[in-house]
């Protein structure tokens, strides 16, 4: 399994955060941090893409929701964006789809966003 790397980078609407790699029990910590250290402001979208992630497991769930806690405390909203087909069954399965906002990719998420 690959390393998880974390690319923040700024797009009009809020961060966007490009996950890639192995989102597990051993990482999630790291997409945490990376999410509560972001001082997200009111109206802002925090976009997850998901483009790269080669493995999620509940712990990277989990993450998610730490995300979608962070953004909610500050007004912001969050949206995952290219979610791979096993995490995208997942989060139907356990409900979290009705949760969170699925985008096809980051450009579709931020711009969405724009018009929110």
């Amino acid at each position: 399994m690959s390393p998880l790397t974390i690319t923040v980078h700024h797009a009009p609407t809020g961060p966007v955060l490009a996950v890639a790699g192995t989102l597990d029990f051993d990482h999630a910590a790291q997409l945490r941090q990376a999410v509560t250290d972001l001082a997200l402001e009111q109206g802002q979208l925090l976009v997850l893409d998901l483009a790269r992630l080669d493995f999620c497991d509940s712990s990277g769930i989990t993450a998610f929701i730490v995300a979608r806690h962070h953004a909610t405390a500050a007004g912001a909203r969050v949206a995952l964006a290219s979610v791979p087909e096993n995490t995208a069954r997942v989060l139907h399965l356990v409900g979290l789809d009705q949760i969170f906002t699925l985008h096809p990719d980051a450009g579709a998420a931020t711009a969405q966003g724009a018009g929110h």
